[in-house]
């Protein structure tokens, strides 16, 4: 859905696909990526004394973990080492969501930035944009939700969520939907139920994909694959499906170095090939000195009449 400034305002009695919207979705991953989350993951560290517990953020071990000669999964169990990121380890349900209220603190104190692509997945939000939120975490659909509706509550002004569901409603109004009837927050609610919260590691997503791919917590860039040309569809099914023919473009965000190189490649010799009117963007946020991530975009028709969206579309 576009921004109150990058389409025409809506009628209430206008008719479908008279509201000028354009087509850009994202997928996020979560930590470092849109936060910085204090979850710590259970390692081994080697040492002249031999093996010592060791703490590391994600951020750290996305540096460390092809580095098996020093580093290993406390006990050897990689279940405990990503404890923390399982609806199952000491905290349950609620890690999370108290992750994400931890992480957010700093930036509701405006000590901390958030990750690289903070402002993107917020811009996001307020423009009524579908996406995806695609993380390693082993966590289920639910709990990742409950996190993004907190960063909704927190991070968006009263003024700014007006401004998404105005945005949400012109894109009912794009496909036909009438909801005047419908309050504020069954609107919001409506929303985010289109969107997709994929923990690829997490009993619900495996069930999801079955035997289709095998990805452990450590080594999640298989699974994320899946997941990705999951949203895809899905979101090629909610346009095309009434009967647009507007370019859609889909934009990744990670900060990890390997698992952008595989979606970049994955993206270039598969999904491109598989849906050539697609416009992909894959943000690279793994390099501190570029703030906002490199963008890179792949294409199968670079005539896509997509050159009006901003840089960070």
């Amino acid at each position: 859905m576009s921004h109150p400034e990058q389409s025409k305002k809506s009628n209430p009695e206008s008719e479908p696909g008279e509201v000028d919207v354009d087509f850009v979705y994202y997928m996020f991953d979560w930590d470092d990526n849109i936060l910085h989350m204090p979850t710590k993951i259970y390692l081994e560290k080697k040492t002249p004394e031999g093996w010592v517990p060791y703490e590391v953020s994600t951020a750290e071990f996305s540096l460390i973990r092809g580095d098996t000669e020093n580093y290993r999964p406390i006990e050897e169990d990689w279940d405990k080492a990503f404890e923390e990121f399982y609806d199952i380890g000491r905290r349950g349900e609620a890690a999370f969501l108290e992750d994400t209220m931890a992480a957010l603190k700093p930036v509701i104190k405006d000590r901390d930035r958030g990750g690289p692509s903070f402002r993107r997945f917020r811009k996001a939000l307020i423009e009524g944009r579908l996406f995806a939120i695609i993380t390693a975490r082993a966590h289920s659909s639910m709990s990742i939700r409950r996190g993004v509706e907190y960063f909704i509550e927190m991070m968006l002004t009263d003024e700014e969520k007006l401004r998404m569901i105005e945005n949400l409603r012109r894109y009912n109004l794009f496909f036909g939907e009438r909801d005047a009837e419908m309050g504020n927050e069954e609107v919001l609610n409506k929303y985010l139920d289109l969107n997709r919260y994929r923990g690829v590691t997490s009993p619900e997503f495996q069930n999801l994909v079955g035997k289709q791919i095998e990805s452990g917590a450590e080594s999640p860039a298989v699974a994320k694959q899946f997941a990705i040309r999951d949203f895809v569809k899905h979101v090629i099914s909610l346009v095309h499906g009434r009967d647009s023919e507007a370019p859609i473009s889909i934009g990744f965000s990670d900060d990890d170095a390997h698992n952008v190189a595989t979606v970049q490649a994955f993206i270039a010799q598969e999904l491109s090939a598989e849906f050539p009117d697609i416009r992909f963007v894959v943000y690279d946020t793994s390099d501190p000195d570029v703030p906002r991530g490199r963008k890179t975009v792949i294409t199968g028709q670079l005539e896509l009449d997509l050159d009006h969206l901003p840089d960070d579309a």
